[in-house]
């Protein structure tokens, strides 16, 4: 299994930024990666509360595998942020 060498939090907020800025998303820009570099940081508040509502697994992801294992992959991703994300 590939391992991302960027953070969960950094990798959530780079979606929301670019689901914001790209024309695949809601935004307007056909080439948009400079300016999800650049704003990505914005979204870390946004990406936290995503990582903070996925700690409890739902029934069908709690059937697939262990939900143990899940909840801690989770908090793991929560304490590697060292940021307060109410300063966003």
């Amino acid at each position: 299994m590939p391992i991302s060498e960027l953070s969960a939090v950094e990798r959530i907020a780079r979606v929301l930024a670019a689901e914001r800025l790209s024309v695949n998303g809601e935004g307007y820009e056909p080439s948009a990666g400079d300016e999800v570099e650049a704003e990505w940081p914005l979204y870390i508040g946004q990406a936290v509360a995503i990582l903070k509502t996925l700690r409890e697994p739902d029934i069908v992801m709690a059937n697939a595998g262990d939900a143990g294992v899940w909840q801690a992959m989770v908090e793991a991703a929560l304490a590697d942020y060292e940021g307060d994300p109410s300063d966003e």
